[in-house]
């Protein structure tokens, strides 16, 4: 396993001297912010994040991510062009030596939550998601709220109801056909430069506002992982993307892929799984649904090499700042994480 933290940047008021004091920190996790999604980042900038990471001690070895154009999901003839430079971003990072790509597929919304701060038994602070509120919201509609937290806040009201309407008119099988398309692409090239292309899953796990999502469980996992089927186009397994749904038996999913060698990162987040929908919590197993250390051992038992990450925290102790991406919980979690594979490895041996 490979510790790692995910970082905002120069203007994260997280500085890499406060990851780098975290106990058996190796890596960082980060991506050039300023470049509009599907041009090319400069070797500039790239080189930039390289040097300020290894200066701080750290790899620079994972990046979280270059993110999809909607043209090439949505499989629109300018999609060549977004490609081409997807393509492009791809062999720069090889030439820098980033080892990992994450990435999602996920139509018009990244992640999505109904509350950024919603306060816990003791006090903290994390993100849930509540049906009941989601499904307030039409973003058809001129009259609906359209400030769910995790939207891009670039579209405008008619811009956004634009590109869902255009995604509703898609079937699951046309996004399966435009992430095959893309991946033939781009996985020649990353296997040239040998880059592995982590993807990350559909956050919920399942379809929102009748959207087509498909990286959502282990039947679309087996068939995404069949459309290329080289090592270098693997997972993100995203332990609370994927949990958040009972559906979903996550360690024996942890346990197979592994297996296969096509978890290439790992985000470790849990989550208590409820009847509306989910809270995010303290990594701590008892905390949540997710048995952390029996996610854990399976990816360890399995041959797991890759990169872990303590994904979303709660907010604690009074700090504030990007809303799941403090520095202490998630720093708490890193420790917590060092301590279940020091004990899975040490147990493994006797």
């Amino acid at each position: 396993m490979k510790l790692s933290f995910r970082w905002y940047g120069k203007d994260d008021k997280i500085t890499l001297q406060h990851i780098r004091q975290i106990p058996g920190m190796d890596s960082i996790v980060t991506a050039v912010y300023d470049v509009p999604v599907g041009e090319v980042w400069s070797r500039e900038s790239i080189a930039d994040l390289k040097k300020m990471t290894e200066d701080a001690g750290l790899k620079f070895d994972v990046i979280e991510s270059v993110p999809v154009h909607e043209d090439i999901k949505l499989g629109k003839p300018s999609r060549e062009k977004y490609i081409e430079n997807y393509c492009e971003n791809i062999r720069r990072l090889g030439e820098a030596g980033v080892k990992c790509i994450c990435y999602n597929f996920m139509p018009v919304f990244d992640w999505t939550r109904t509350q950024l701060d919603h306060v816990l038994p003791d006090g903290s602070t994390s993100l849930v998601y509540y049906q009941e509120q989601v499904d307030k919201v039409d973003p058809l509609k001129s009259d609906s709220d359209l400030t769910l937290p995790g939207w891009d806040a670039s579209y405008t009201r008619d811009e956004l109801a634009s590109v869902v309407a255009e995604y509703n008119a898609m079937t699951e099988d046309d996004l399966w056909d435009n992430i095959m398309y893309f991946l033939e692409k781009v996985i020649p090239v990353a296997a040239e430069c040998d880059i592995n292309m982590a993807i990350h899953e559909d956050d919920p796990c399942w379809s929102i506002f009748g959207l087509p999502r498909i990286i959502t469980d282990e039947k679309n996992l087996d068939r995404f992982l069949s459309l290329v089927d080289d090592p270098h186009n693997g997972l993100t397994f995203c332990v609370g993307s994927l949990g958040c749904s009972n559906k979903n038996d996550i360690v024996s999913m942890a346990a197979k892929y592994a297996k296969m060698g096509r978890i290439h990162f790992v985000h470790m987040r849990n989550v208590a799984v409820l009847d509306n929908g989910f809270e995010e919590r303290a990594h701590l197993s008892s905390c949540g649904s997710i048995d952390m250390y029996a996610v854990m051992k399976a990816l360890h038992d399995n041959g797991f090499t890759g990169y872990v990450r303590p994904d979303h925290g709660r907010m604690i102790w009074g700090e504030t700042g990007r809303p799941g991406y403090g520095l202490f919980d998630r720093a708490l979690g890193a420790t917590y994480l060092n301590g279940l594979w020091e004990a899975i490895e040490k147990g493994s041996k006797e």
